[in-house]
C-alpha cells in the first residue's frame, strides 16, 4: 500500500514538475510560494478588519497569528523531523529529472509548512469573516491551493506533502475558528458589508 502510494506521489511529481513547466509560470510560481510576495495582502486584511471591527478585529487578527504559529510548530517542529522524508529536489530518485525554481530550502518535506499554514489561514479567516463575507469566502480555498500547487512545481515538495499539509492546516483553521467565534460575538460583525 504506501509502496503503491509513493510510486503514485512521484508521478504526480513528474507530471507537474517537469510536466506542466512553461516559461510564464516558471516566473509566476517562485512569487506565489514566497511568503514575502503576500505581505500587501496581510496587511490590507488586518487594516480591514481594525477599520471595521476595532478590538474585534484585532482579535480575529490575534487569532490569525496564534493558528500560523501552531500549524508551522506542528508541521515544521513535530512532524518533518519525524517523518524525514527528503525534498525532491534532494530525493535519489527524481532530484535529477526535477527543475528547481528556488533554493532547495533545509529541512524535510512532509508536511509543506507552506501548504498547512496557508490553508490553516484560509480556513481560519473563513471560519471567522466567511459567513459576512458570503460571495468571495472560498477564494481563500483558491489561494492556498495556489501556493501548495507552487510548492510542487518549483520542486521542493511532492503532491503527498502539501496534500498532508493542505488536510492539517484545514484542521487547525477550522478549530482556531471555532474557538475565536466564541471570543468575537456575533453581533459585533454582523456590520460587514456583503
Amino acid at each position: 500500500m504506501l509502496e503503491a502510494l509513493l510510486h503514485w506521489d512521484y508521478a504526480a511529481f513528474q507530471s507537474v514538475n517537469p510536466g506542466m513547466h512553461h516559461p510564464w509560470l516558471d516566473v509566476l510560481m517562485p512569487y506565489l510560494r514566497n511568503k514575502f510576495f503576500w505581505i500587501p495582502l496581510y496587511v490590507g486584511v488586518a487594516v480591514f478588519l481594525w477599520l471595521n471591527l476595532r478590538g474585534k478585529g484585532a482579535w480575529i487578527v490575534l487569532g490569525a497569528v496564534v493558528t500560523i504559529a501552531i500549524s508551522d510548530t506542528i508541521s515544521s517542529k513535530v512532524l518533518k523531523p519525524f517523518v524525514q522524508r527528503e525534498r525532491p529536489c534532494r530525493d535519489v530518485l527524481v532530484h535529477e529529472r526535477a527543475e528547481v525554481l528556488v533554493p532547495c530550502g533545509g529541512g524535510y518535506s512532509f508536511p509543506s509548512a507552506h501548504a498547512t499554514n496557508h490553508f490553516a489561514l484560509a480556513v481560519y479567516l473563513i471560519g471567522t469573516m466567511g459567513r459576512f463575507f458570503r460571495r468571495g469566502r472560498y477564494l481563500w480555498l483558491l489561494w492556498a491551493a495556489s501556493i501548495a500547487f507552487a510548492q510542487v512545481y518549483v520542486g521542493v515538495h511532492f503532491p503527498l506533502d502539501v496534500l498532508a499539509g493542505a488536510l492539517l492546516g484545514t484542521f487547525i483553521g477550522w478549530l482556531n475558528a471555532v474557538v475565536m467565534r466564541e471570543i468575537v460575538e456575533p453581533e459585533a460583525v454582523q456590520k460587514i458589508p456583503d
